[in-house]
C-alpha cells in the first residue's frame, strides 16, 4: 500500500514539473526576465507557483549541462568568482549546484579572496613624500663626481644648496658599488669651551716623485676650523718655522694659545716670536696625538682628500696644490663639527632654490663645489 502511494506521489510531482516546463516554454520566462531586470525577475518569482519554479530550475540546469558539454572552459571574471563565493553561503547543497567549476576551485577562490582582504587591511599607510627626481639625480651626480665623499659629506653639500635630505635617504640612492673610502680615526674636539682662543700647528711630511722629503706646515683655528696659514719647505729650520708664525699673525691677529707637539723643529726662535706676540705655547704630552686632535684630523683630511691622489713633483707644485685645497677647505667644504657650515664665508652665497646647479671642479676635478646659476 505504501509503495503504491509513493508511486502516485512521484507521478503527480513529475506531472506538475512537466506542466511547469510546458508553461515556461510557452511564456518564454526561461529566456528573459519578466521585467527586464534581476530585481523585477526576483519579485515576479514570488508570485509564481512552486511547481513552475521547480520546472524552470530543471530547465535551466539542463541547459547548463548542454552548455557544459559544448564549451571547453568557461570564462569566469573576478566579479563572477566573488558572486559565486557569496552565493554558496546561502545555498546548503552548493556542491551539487555547481556545474561550471569544481568545488575545490570555489574553495580556492574563497582562500584567495581571504588573503586579498587581509593584504588590503595590512597594507601600510602613506609615508613620507617621495624625493624629487631632480634631487635624486643630484645625489648620484655628487657621488659619481666625488668618489671620496660619503653620505654625510653629500648631505652637507646639499645643505649649502638649500636642499635638506636625511643621511639615510642619501644612502638609499647612492650608486653601488662605490669606491671604498679610506677609514680614518675619529678625533675628539680639543678644549671645546675655549676653541675660539686657541690655534694649533703641526707639520705634515710629504715625499715627492723622487722620494725626497718635503714638509708642509699648517696653522689651524680650532673654533672655526679655518686654516690660517700654510707653508712648504724642504728644510724646516727653527728660523723658517718662526717666520711662518709671523706670517700667520699679521697686524696683531694672534690667538691666546697655540698648541704644538714636541717636534724639535720648534726651537728657541719660534718660542721668542710667540712670546713677543703674546701667544702662550701649549705643548702636548709625548706620544699623545689626541691632545692636538683637530689639527691631526685636518692633516688626515689633507692626505685622504688631496695628497693621496696627486703625484708631487717638487716644492712649488706642493705649495700650489695645498693652497688650492686650503681655499676649497675654508670656503666650500662643509664640516660636520660646524653643523655642515664652512669655516669661512662661502665662495658664493645660495640665495635661491631655483635655477640650474653649476659644478666648479677643484684640483682638476678631484673635488667639486656647487652653486646655483644666477
Amino acid at each position: 500500500m505504501a509503495v503504491v502511494m509513493f508511486g502516485q506521489a512521484c507521478r503527480r510531482r513529475l506531472t506538475g514539473i512537466v506542466a511547469g516546463v510546458r508553461d515556461a516554454l510557452r511564456a518564454g520566462l526561461w529566456a528573459r526576465p519578466v521585467l527586464g531586470t534581476h530585481a523585477a525577475g526576483t519579485a515576479s518569482d514570488l508570485l509564481r507557483g512552486r511547481a513552475q519554479l521547480l520546472a524552470e530550475n530543471a530547465l535551466l540546469r539542463q541547459q547548463l549541462l548542454v552548455l557544459r558539454r559544448s564549451i571547453t572552459r568557461p570564462a569566469v571574471t573576478p566579479a563572477d568568482r566573488a558572486l559565486l563565493v557569496l552565493l554558496t553561503v546561502r545555498v546548503r547543497a552548493w556542491r551539487r549546484a555547481l556545474l561550471i567549476v569544481q568545488p575545490e576551485t570555489l574553495l580556492r577562490w574563497h582562500r584567495a579572496g581571504f588573503r586579498a582582504l587581509w593584504r588590503a587591511k595590512s597594507r601600510p599607510g602613506p609615508g613620507r613624500p617621495p624625493l624629487a627626481p631632480e634631487t635624486i639625480a643630484l645625489i648620484r651626480q655628487l657621488a659619481t663626481e666625488n668618489p671620496l665623499w660619503g653620505a654625510e659629506r653629500i648631505r652637507g653639500e646639499l645643505v649649502k644648496l638649500g636642499i635638506r635630505v636625511a643621511k639615510r635617504t642619501i644612502q638609499t640612492y647612492l650608486p653601488s658599488p662605490r669606491t671604498p673610502r679610506p677609514r680614518g680615526q675619529a678625533w675628539a674636539t680639543f678644549l671645546r669651551n675655549h676653541a675660539g682662543e686657541i690655534w694649533a700647528c703641526d707639520f705634515l711630511p710629504v715625499t715627492d716623485l723622487l722620494f725626497r722629503p718635503l714638509y708642509a706646515f699648517f696653522v689651524l683655528a680650532l673654533g672655526s676650523r679655518r686654516v690660517v696659514h700654510v707653508g712648504v719647505t724642504r728644510h724646516p729650520t727653527d728660523a723658517w718655522v718662526a717666520q711662518q708664525l709671523r706670517e700667520a699673525t699679521p697686524f696683531g691677529l694672534q690667538p691666546r694659545y697655540l698648541i704644538r707637539d714636541n717636534d724639535g723643529k720648534f726651537g728657541a726662535t719660534f718660542a721668542r716670536v710667540a712670546a713677543a706676540s703674546g701667544i702662550a705655547i701649549l705643548r702636548t704630552p709625548v706620544r699623545a696625538p689626541r691632545a692636538n686632535a683637530v689639527c691631526e684630523r685636518f692633516l688626515g683630511s689633507v692626505r685622504r682628500e688631496c695628497l693621496d691622489h696627486v703625484l708631487i713633483l717638487g716644492e712649488r707644485q706642493l705649495s700650489r696644490v695645498l693652497r688650492e685645497y686650503v681655499a676649497f677647505f675654508n670656503r666650500a667644504r662643509p664640516h660636520q663639527g660646524l653643523e655642515q657650515a664652512t669655516p669661512g664665508p662661502p665662495a658664493q652665497e645660495t640665495r635661491s632654490r631655483e635655477g640650474p646647479i653649476c659644478a666648479v671642479p677643484v684640483l682638476g676635478g678631484l673635488h667639486h663645489t656647487y652653486h646655483r646659476a644666477a
